[in-house]
Formats: structure tokens, sequence, C-alpha cells
């Protein structure tokens, strides 16, 4: 076997010249000696996908809340997406994508694995449920942060330092993750290229992501939107007839009808062939020889043509009124509003032996443990404990790790 640094040169020959190299460039927050084997960035995912945070993804709203709603049209067994299905859905599209461009592969998966670990129970709801209650103790929430937070603090890997010790352009991925589906379910209103959270923890850094993470944005996009058409469709919220009408799904269901494969992976291949041919045309237009170049670059490279920009667009008005505006999906999202907010306020009452370990360990203010604590709940743990008897919520088996 080659040594790991011959085998790290080797690597690096094969990525453009504006990919980050596989040892990295920022470091770690706290030096650590080279694996044996692993590239840094593999070692850094291997400590992300061991965590406890990302086991209980697959506990975590996607959409709908999987496999609860009373709602005969709801009702869609165990093939709805979770946040752990829909983030390795996004990790595998944006591996596709950084290797065809020569991208750092290891980095665009770790970003991606660990974009939604702060993502609280009942989806977006849940998060302007949390933001909501926070804003009432002096704080916010945000679910980019608190994956930042997650990895930084919450989950443990050795005593000899907190969180994971990630890479910095890891936690600069998290930290700078955008989407237009962030925000707005639960309100009716349709953010679309519009931040409805305060995003000023972006600003700890003043250079743009690197493209590897600004890949992982747009292959979160590419996801949600295949599988969201699906989800619906499977749920009973529209029919493919229904889509049909939209330019966007009329060309992917011309692709996929000849072929007989699924709509999902047509649009999927639509979308990420016009991000690569944009965003070559944007790094040859931009003259992008390095990654300083990429890192000083006032606005992403990353994107898809404006034409694309427009058919999503109208894909996603659709989707916002016949799915995540349903009013069986708005009714689940307003209960697990009124769980979190239930049981935050419960804690703040009588504190759990847990949430007052929480807070020992992390220093934090009584809200600020309790946020940690609920928003690393599934949904099925955050419904029992407000289902459970003498308003006096039991802890789980494990705390946050």
């Amino acid at each position: 076997m080659q040594p790991l640094k011959d085998r790290l040169a080797a690597a690096n020959t094969l990525l453009a010249p504006y990919a980050v190299p596989h040892e990295g460039v920022l470091g770690r927050t706290y030096p650590e000696a080279p694996d044996g084997t692993r590239f840094p960035f593999q070692r850094d995912r291997d400590r992300i996908i061991h965590t406890q945070a990302f086991r209980r993804l697959k506990g975590k709203t996607q959409v709908f809340v999987a496999g609860t709603h009373g709602s005969t049209q709801l009702t869609t067994s165990d093939h709805v997406r979770t946040r752990l299905t829909h983030t390795m859905e996004v990790a595998q599209i944006s591996r596709d994508i950084a290797r065809t461009m020569g991208l750092n592969e290891d980095l665009a998966e770790a970003v991606a694995l660990s974009h939604d670990l702060g993502h609280p129970p009942f989806g977006h709801a849940g998060e302007e449920a949390l933001d909501r209650w926070m804003k009432k103790h002096g704080g916010s929430f945000e679910h980019n942060i608190q994956s930042h937070r997650v990895v930084t603090v919450l989950a443990e890997h050795s005593t000899q330092f907190p969180g994971l010790n990630l890479h910095q352009e890891i936690l600069e991925g998290i930290l700078k993750h955008r989407t237009p589906h962030d925000g707005g379910i639960v309100s009716g209103e349709m953010v679309s290229g519009e931040w409805s959270h305060s995003r000023s923890h972006d600003l700890t850094t003043h250079h743009s992501p690197s493209l590897e993470a600004q890949i992982v944005n747009l292959s979160d996009e590419i996801a949600y939107t295949g599988h969201d058409c699906e989800d619906g469709i499977r749920a009973g919220l529209f029919s493919e007839d229904d889509l049909a009408d939209i330019p966007l799904i009329a060309g992917a269901l011309d692709q996929a009808k000849p072929r007989g494969t699924s709509l999902r992976g047509s649009l999927i291949h639509l979308l990420v062939s016009d991000l690569l041919i944009t965003t070559e045309m944007m790094i040859t237009d931009q003259s992008v020889q390095a990654l300083d170049d990429v890192l000083r670059s006032a606005s992403p490279l990353a994107r898809f043509s404006p034409e694309m920009e427009d058919e999503l667009a109208d894909l996603r008005t659709f989707l916002w009124n016949r799915m995540y505006l349903h009013p069986d999906v708005l009714q689940r999202s307003r209960e697990g509003q009124v769980i979190i907010e239930q049981l935050c306020d419960q804690y703040m009452i009588m504190p759990s032996a847990k949430v007052l370990e929480l807070q020992k360990r992390t220093g934090s203010a009584l809200p600020e443990a309790i946020k940690d604590y609920v928003a690393g709940m599934t949904d099925g743990y955050a419904s029992d404990q407000a289902n459970s008897s003498a308003n006096t919520p039991s802890d789980p088996p494990a705390p946050l790790r």
C-alpha cells in the first residue's frame, strides 16, 4: 500500500485547479495527526455518519410526518422521504457532480451528509416553531446554524476537543448552505430565492464558499425537487398528468417515457446537466484558474441557466400550491409546531435530567439547552413526549452525542 502522503498527491493530480485539495487548506480547529489510511475529508465523513444526530434523521420529517398521518390521502407507508433518505440522495448527487467537474468528492459528500443535522422534528414547520419560541427567550433558531452547532459542540468524538473537529471547509459549507426551500411553509407564503431567516452567521468568513459547497446547495434543491414530485404523486396530492403542463416536467417525461424510467430520474438528469453546462460557462467567463478565484467570487459560480431557473420557478409554484400548502400537510405541520412549543414550555418549567446535563456540558443558558434537546428529537419521540402522562417528559435512551 502506498503511503498516505503519496496517495494524496496522486489524487490531487486528478482535481481541477480550482478544487479544494484532498488535504484541505483551512485545517481543523484542533490539530490532529493524519489518519493511517483515510483522506482527511473521508475521516470527517465517517465522524458525521457515526453520530446519533445523523442516525436520528431517519425519524425526522422531510415534508410529511412519515407514517403518522390520519388522512387517507397522506398515508404513504414507509416509502416517503425522511431527512435521512433525502440527505443520502443529496450526497449521491453532490458526488456525481463533483466527480464530473473534477472537484473534491469527499468534501462535497461530507458537506451534504451534515447539512441537515440541525433540522428539528416536523420539518420546516418545526424550525419555525423553535425560532418563534427562542425569540421569546432572546435567541433564535435556524437549522444551518444548528447543524454547525451539532458538529462543533453537541456531537462528541473525543475527550480532547468539543464536537467532531471537522475541517473548516465543511463548517463553512454548512453555515453557507442556502436553498429557496428554506422557510415559509406554515406561513402560507412562498419563498423563492429569498431567505426568511437572518444569515448573520454566514458573515463569520468574508469569502465565497468552495465550489464543492456550492454544488451541495444545488444538489439539495435537485434532490427535493425530484423526490417531492414523486412523493406527491404517491400520496395522491396530484398526478403525473397534472405535472405534465409544466414545461420542465414535460421535458423530463419526454426523456423518461421512451426509456421506461422514472420522472424523478429524468428530472434530476435535466437539472444536473443544466447545472454542469452553466457552471462550466461561469468558470470560463470569469477566468477561474485557482481556488482563490472561487473564494473571491462575488456571486455563486455554480448555478442553473436563467431558462432553467424560470422553469424551476414554475415547478416550485406548483409544488407550493399543491403540496407544501395542502390543507392536510399544513394541519400536520401546525400540530407539530404545537408539540414543539408545548415541550419547550414544559421543559422551562420542569427541566428533565437530560436537559440539565446538556446545559451543564455545553455551558448554555436553559433556553439554549432546551432548544438543543428538542431539536435533536425525532418526530415520533417528540410526539410521544407530548402525549405522555403527568405532563413530565421522560428522557430518551441516550443524550445527543
